[in-house]
């Protein structure tokens, strides 16, 4: 019996132990011990959430971020291209001035020249412009520089930037006849960067702000979903399957909702089906507990002869042994999944297999009238497999099939290679011409207790884990299985194993 059964005393008059209290000296002290409880476990409260790690607070940092950049980015492509429009506006009107100038030297009369060439010196100074005149190459006053004195005396007139007494300046010369000429220069300042820089808080100020808003706008949107979808969560961890989520743009949006609900559905599916499956595992155990109690009681009443004795032993074991196998059945399947399931996969051939199962099958199947045959070739089929959990899927494939066979229907083991290569594993196969499977049944012939709950009642059903469990097996081993219609005509099992990986490496 399996350790995880633990039988039950009797009921009758047992003797009571004694009451102890606490205070009681006369009893050992044991150590305390904390029930579990029994029920659903309290949902683990979030942790406290600051605002800092919240998406509205990451949200509106990334659009203050994006729109500083922006400010930042126009700031350094349009100031460069501001100061160069005010520098050559300066440029222009001090072209201007010079043109002007230059016609006022050109008067013939030296009186009237000097007198209109002294007032313009003294309105251009006014306006914080230097005035250089050159008379037959040589320059009023020193500063400027002598390549533009030549230029100028030269009769070429000067445009441009220039170091004009160890500070760059803006410079105009035009030439006069005789080697005369004016030059005017204006001192370049940071007044343009100065200006455009105090302008550019206002544009900042008002981005910092559209980013702010538009975060908290972002982030709302984007977090009412994943409110939505986190509520929804909680609800489905609580119990709830009826929960949905409400499916909306954006996609991604969408696709979460999807998920959710998908989920949610599944686990309704999920949940119906284990339901399902207790139910029927619960009345199989129910059936050889009744049976082995009736008996028990009837022994204990003293309602069995002595005669009936063996008969009746004989039947309880039979129970007890069903009860066996359906609770290891129970186990292989709880522990199929493990990590820890015991595979020891070797070298295997099934024809060999085969022929043991023949013996322990023919017997079996003469003594309830059901023809047994094994189709095997004369050659081995090498697989590599667990031979001991392969010879399991066939037992329990072979059991299947002699229960729902009547009298005089076939039962067929047959076994032949996976291909040419022997190196690509082999084929087993039960066949039987019982009443077989409609094709809606072998869409859910591997599912625990399905075809058991379609036809109980019916027909002559096991406990619904034979199935599951050889298709969980077949899985482990690293092969598959497949359930079909029969020639003989009824079901059709196909398990296929992989082959023997020594034989591939000799023959590569």
């Amino acid at each position: 019996m399996p350790e995880s059964i633990h039988q039950q005393p009797p009921a009758g008059p047992w003797p009571q132990a004694r009451p102890q209290s606490p205070a009681d000296p006369s009893r050992p002290h044991q150590p305390t011990v904390a029930l579990p409880v029994i029920g659903p476990r309290p949902a683990p409260t979030p942790p406290r959430r600051r605002f800092a790690g919240t998406l509205t607070a990451r949200a509106v940092l990334v659009t203050c971020a994006v729109a500083l950049v922006s400010v930042l980015v126009t700031a350094l492509v349009a100031v460069p291209l501001a100061v160069r429009g005010a520098e050559r506006r300066d440029q222009e009107a001090l072209a201007a001035q010079a043109r002007l100038a230059a016609d006022v030297l050109r008067v013939r009369a030296v009186r009237q020249r000097d007198n209109a060439g002294e007032r313009l010196i003294r309105q251009l100074r006014q306006q914080d412009i230097d005035v250089y005149v050159i008379r037959a190459g040589t320059v009023d006053r020193p500063g400027l520089p002598r390549q533009v004195v030549t230029r100028v005396a030269g009769g070429r007139d000067v445009s441009g930037r220039r170091l004009v007494d160890g500070e760059r300046a803006l410079v105009e010369g035009r030439a006069l006849p005789g080697g005369d000429g004016v030059v005017l220069t204006r001192a370049t300042t940071s007044g343009p960067w100065r200006q455009v820089l105090r302008g550019l808080w206002l544009p900042l100020l008002a981005g910092l702000t559209a980013g702010v808003a538009a975060g908290l706008l972002l982030a709302r949107r984007l977090a009412r979903p994943i409110r939505t979808a986190a509520t929804a969560a909680a609800r489905l961890r609580a119990g709830d399957r009826a929960v949905r989520v409400p499916v909306e743009p954006p996609d991604e949006v969408a696709d979460l909702a999807y998920a959710l609900n998908g989920l949610a559905a599944a686990l309704a599916t999920s949940e119906g089906r284990q339901r399902e499956f207790l139910l029927s595992v619960s009345h199989e155990l129910r059936t050889p507990l009744t049976a082995i109690r009736g008996y028990a009681e009837a022994l204990a009443d003293g309602v069995i002869g002595a005669d009936e004795t063996p008969g009746t032993g004989r039947t309880m074991l039979a129970e007890a042994e069903h009860l066996d196998r359906l609770v290891s059945d129970l186990l292989a399947l709880a522990r199929l999944e493990a990590a820890d399931f015991p595979l020891e996969p070797v070298p295997v051939d099934l024809s060999r297999l085969a022929a043991e199962a023949e013996r322990t099958w023919s017997d079996r199947c003469a003594a309830v009238g059901v023809p047994f045959r094994v189709e095997a070739p004369d050659r081995p089929v090498p697989t590599y497999t667990d031979p001991g959990r392969i010879r399991q899927v066939v037992d329990g494939l072979l059991e299947n099939a002699l229960r729902v066979v009547p009298p005089g229907a076939p039962v067929v083991l047959a076994v032949r290679p996976a291909g040419v290569d022997p190196a690509a594993g082999g084929v087993v196969e039960v066949r039987d011409g019982g009443p077989g499977f409609t094709d809606d049944d072998l869409a859910v012939a591997f599912e625990r207790g399905a075809l058991h709950q379609r036809y109980r009642g019916v027909r002559k059903v096991g406990s619904g884990l034979g199935l599951a469990l050889a298709a969980g097996l077949v899985r482990r081993l690293g092969g598959d299985i497949a359930a079909g219609h029969a020639p003989e005509g009824g079901a059709a099992f196909a398990v296929r194993l992989p082959g023997d990986p020594y034989l591939t490496r000799t023959q590569g």
